[in-house]
């Protein structure tokens, strides 16, 4: 149905008049970006971190704006309501701009400007639109420019959605130390350049994993630390232009208490506004992250490779059925759906340097992409994290009797007799082994040159698995 004229209400821009729904709480601005920008079709409402940030932002703005005498209380008060509405989840649906956006974010803050102006207008009493009494730039933007409110809107939404990522992480790392401690007493073969090497127990080589992760959570909560810094007072260009004098660190103080995070004024707000820096730091450290876990995932896909023809030494908890054809056959799809998650981040990495790279002089204008790219990697690894603890590793177990009888059968054991036998003698067992099929331990025995209980004693998984000193027995 087309709209009549009672359903639109008439706003302006520098560009002249355009209609805009009455209903609607954006504006001209808004409407032009959503014209302009249909990129990905994801709106910025998608990342509620960043719409709270920036309703922190333009509350803490209007408190200082207000301490100051640069707008009375009664209007603070309800740009103030309004954005606690925003924070509270109220009227996200109204954040409607692309997230990938010509203008380093301008579309996305001016969006945030009329939706708080035209809420602050109705808790008034006033008609949305009615910018004579409230105004979207003139107050609810007052003392800001999109140049220091949307990177620090970044960094807030960054730092709240990245403490979501870490408890994932350490989740998953605690799954993995439980396994360990399960599967401690379960020797196997370990291997090297996917060949027999020496033996190992399995504990072991799923604690690895556990050390992997929780080594990345301390370098994680480095880098996110980094994001406590922002531009907040910069305006245009790191100058401050158009700000009072005590507007920078009385605006960090409030907006600090409003989202709990202990804030930082960068030093040089010059430098701050223009470098990313801290973006392509985080980004880099979450680059190692999916890393690493991607290569814990092709570890447990080896694994559990089989049932018949594989390694088969763990088995992933089934989640569903894995072919269209194959009747019985089961994928590892948790591993697999995580493998896909860390090629998308290692992506975005590239994606954030590139943009970062290409910032020229006093502003970055790709720091809608940045964001977008960055949310995209700590929110997915969060989710991919927690499928992974949920759907797969608490659920694994282990073939022990298969992985026992593999120890003994290994020709790669031979390495623990070279003490005892020296490296010629165990080189030629190794090599009778390979080619008559026979097991190392009968061939010591037939040669006689272990007892059949000194042959044991170093056996034991306790001297196989972890430095010991050379047995002696008594002759």
């Amino acid at each position: 149905m087309a709209q009549t004229i009672q359903d639109v209400r008439a706003e302006h821009d520098l560009l002249g008049w355009r209609d805009v729904p009455a209903d609607a709480y954006w504006g001209v601005h808004t409407l032009r970006a959503t014209e302009n920008f249909g990129i990905t079709h994801v709106p910025i409402a998608a990342f509620t971190r960043l719409i709270e940030a920036l309703a922190a932002i333009k509350k803490a703005a209007a408190v200082t704006n207000t301490e100051l005498g640069l707008i009375d209380a009664g209007m603070s008060d309800v740009i103030c309501a309004a954005c606690d509405e925003v924070m509270a989840g109220a009227l996200h649906e109204q954040f409607v701009v692309d997230a990938i956006q010509g203008g380093a974010g301008t579309s996305t803050n001016m969006n945030a400007n009329e939706v708080i102006a035209n809420r602050a207008l109705e808790l008034l009493g006033h008609a949305k639109g009615d910018y004579a009494r409230l105004h979207p730039n003139e107050h609810v933007n007052l003392s800001q420019s999109t140049n220091d409110v949307y990177p620090t809107a970044i960094k807030i939404a960054t730092w709240h959605y990245a403490q979501g990522l870490m408890a994932e992480m350490e989740r998953l790392r605690a799954a993995f130390e439980a396994k360990a401690d399960e599967f401690a007493d379960i020797l196997k073969i370990g291997r090297t350049q996917l060949q027999d090497a020496v033996p190992m127990t399995l504990g072991q080589e799923f604690s690895t994993y556990a050390v992997m992760l929780g080594e990345d959570i301390d370098v994680v909560r480095h880098a996110v630390d980094m994001m406590r810094e922002i531009n907040l007072g910069a305006t245009a260009i790191g100058t401050g232009i158009t700000t009072h004098p005590d507007y920078t660190p009385k605006v960090r103080a409030h907006l600090s208490a409003i989202t709990g995070i202990d804030l930082l004024t960068a030093p040089n707000l010059v430098e701050s506004t223009q470098d990313c820096g801290a973006f392509v730091q985080l980004s880099g450290v979450l680059k190692r992250v999916a890393v690493k876990l991607s290569k814990v995932c092709n570890d447990l896909r080896l694994l559990s490779s089989g049932p018949r023809a594989g390694l088969n030494e763990i088995n992933l908890p089934p989640r569903q059925a894995g072919s269209s054809i194959m009747p019985g056959k089961v994928n590892p799809v948790i591993p697999e759906v995580v493998n896909q998650i860390a090629f998308e981040v290692i992506g975005n990495d590239m994606t954030i340097t590139m943009a970062a790279e290409a910032g020229q002089l006093q502003l970055n204008a790709f720091e809608p992409i940045i964001a977008y790219s960055l949310f995209k990697s700590i929110v997915h690894l969060q989710h991919g994290m927690a499928t992974l603890t949920d759907h797969c590793v608490t659920g694994i177990t282990a073939n022990a009797d298969f992985l026992q009888g593999q120890v003994k059968r290994s020709i790669s054991i031979v390495t623990a007799l070279n003490p005892y036998i020296g490296y010629e003698e165990a080189t030629d067992v190794a090599a009778e082994a390979l080619a008559s099929g026979a097991d190392v331990y009968d061939i010591v025995l037939a040669r006689g040159l272990l007892s059949q209980d000194q042959l044991d004693e170093i056996m034991k998984p306790e001297n196989l698995t972890r430095p010991v000193r050379k047995l002696e027995w008594k002759r």
